[in-house]
């Protein structure tokens, strides 16, 4: 995964899917004026995530390893490394491992815009 100093936290069924998932948040302590969180996560052979609304942040999902597939907004897709997602708030995703290795990703999610008066 990512820094092997700072905590991974594992969750199980995550959204309703199956299996486990390994999620490290890589930004800890820094700040970045656009960008809220980025996390390096790991889900394992046979597992799933299940279908989940982007409620806060648009996110960017950047495959690195593994080969799953991934529904957005109830689109179908292949997923493995140099895949980009993009998603916007509102947007819906579920992901699949079907393979034998990890699916390893990151995702960037994205603070608001704040419009100026």
């Amino acid at each position: 995964m990512g820094d092997d100093t700072r905590p991974v936290f594992v969750s199980q069924n995550l959204f309703g899917g199956r299996g486990t998932v390994r999620v490290q948040e890589l930004l800890a302590q820094q700040k970045a004026t656009s960008i809220a969180s980025v996390l390096a996560c790991e889900l394992e052979p046979g597992g799933s995530v299940g279908t989940h609304v982007q409620q806060q942040y648009d996110e960017v999902v950047i495959f690195n390893a593994g080969i799953g597939s991934a529904e957005v907004n109830g689109q179908a897709r292949d997923v493995g490394p140099g895949v980009v997602l993009a998603l916007p708030c509102g947007a819906t995703l579920m992901l699949n491992n079907p393979g034998p290795d990890a699916l390893q990703y990151y995702i960037v999610k994205a603070v608001p815009a704040v419009e100026s008066p």
